[in-house]
């Protein structure tokens, strides 16, 4: 049996390596001592938005501390945050054997990048979660929006593939992912938004005002996407240029249109808001920040996405977690945009 190595015991490495050892693969885990101890004492508890359940006892809970444990796996599947990822490829240079194949299951673009920079005799692939994960108590954590894994395609990965089918977790793979991690970029554009109203995921898109904030988003990017020469695939059954539209309508269409886009459990978050509750820094600077970068690079300017970091960030510097309202975050966003009209016409 092929031996399966999660880099990074959060949220998205628990999920997705618990689903993986109930489907009766060989898994272990690296991670923090705090969540090493928690997982042997409670084992781990999934479930999901359609109330599927699995239990995996602590028994057969495999986790260590060090990366020298993932010197025994085929596969290494690096769920660590954006922020961790040079140390993840320093430590895993170091015990990583030649011809392994490790997986980036991380936001952001550039990760793949840095991992294979620092892994040369290793494959490195870019893969990409599109649904929510959050930890609901120590062991136990809950997806709570659809989608299905996708990967870059090689031969070398065709081993695994029947590993992630019996976990239920089919690989959908494609031969060019940066256009799949564009499309999933555009969509966690929402993640600073859904943290800074304090809501969950399904609650905040009820309202109109929030939907603009992320569709002003969304077009600053993809303005700058189609300025590149990036084309982002279509992960979702509308094509993304159409999303902006499609969120700054009345709720009374938006509600009808969003229920054949998404699968949302009502008590979801998303992970940066789940990150700001808990006092921990963001990914801000692999999703918003992206954005802001990509225009830096073709000498123009991203003054929505910016302006949605630099909130991001004082919310992350206060004491005090702060609870915007849709119409104020919406004036902050106008005002950002100043006039554009491209981006302000779809309010």
């Amino acid at each position: 049996m092929t031996k399966i190595c999660i880099y990074g015991a959060g949220s998205i490495g628990c999920y997705l390596g618990g689903r993986l050892l109930a489907g009766g693969s060989e898994v272990s885990f690296i991670g923090r001592a705090r969540v090493a101890a928690q997982l042997r004492n409670q084992g781990i508890t999934l479930s999901r938005y359609d109330d599927s359940r699995w239990k995996v006892p602590p028994e057969r809970i495999d986790i260590a501390t060090d990366a020298a444990a993932a010197a025994a796996a085929d596969l290494v599947l690096v769920t660590v945050k954006s922020a961790a990822t040079p140390t993840a490829a320093a430590e895993l240079a170091n015990v990583l054997r030649p011809g392994m194949i490790v997986v980036s299951f991380q936001n952001g673009i550039g990760n793949a990048d840095v991992l294979r920079a620092a892994l040369p005799q290793n494959t490195v692939l870019e893969g990409m979660v599109p649904f929510n994960v959050v930890e609901r108590g120590p062991g136990a954590f809950h997806q709570g929006s659809a989608g299905e894994l996708e990967i870059r395609h090689t031969p070398a990965m065709q081993p695994f593939v029947d590993e992630f089918r019996k976990a239920g977790l089919p690989l959908s793979q494609h031969a060019d992912m940066p256009p799949v991690l564009w499309a999933k970029l555009l969509l966690n554009l929402n993640n600073a938004i859904n943290a800074l109203a304090n809501r969950p995921l399904k609650e905040e898109l009820s309202h109109r005002a929030y939907r603009i904030c992320l569709a002003m988003a969304q077009k600053e990017a993809l303005a700058l996407l189609k300025r590149a020469g990036i084309r982002p695939a279509r992960v979702t059954p509308l094509p993304v240029s159409w999303i902006p539209r499609v969120l700054g309508a009345p709720n009374a269409v938006f509600d009808r249109l969003a229920r054949t886009m998404l699968t949302i459990d009502p008590l979801a978050r998303s992970s940066m808001s789940d990150d700001l509750e808990a006092g921990r820094a963001t990914e801000i600077d692999w999703i918003n920040g992206e954005v802001v970068r990509l225009a830096q690079r073709l000498g123009q300017t991203a003054p929505v996405n910016k302006r949605l970091c630099e909130l991001v960030r004082d919310a992350e510097r206060s004491d005090v977690r702060p609870s915007w309202t849709g119409e104020a975050l919406l004036a902050q966003m106008r005002a950002a945009a100043g006039a554009s009209s491209a981006l302000n016409e779809i309010s």
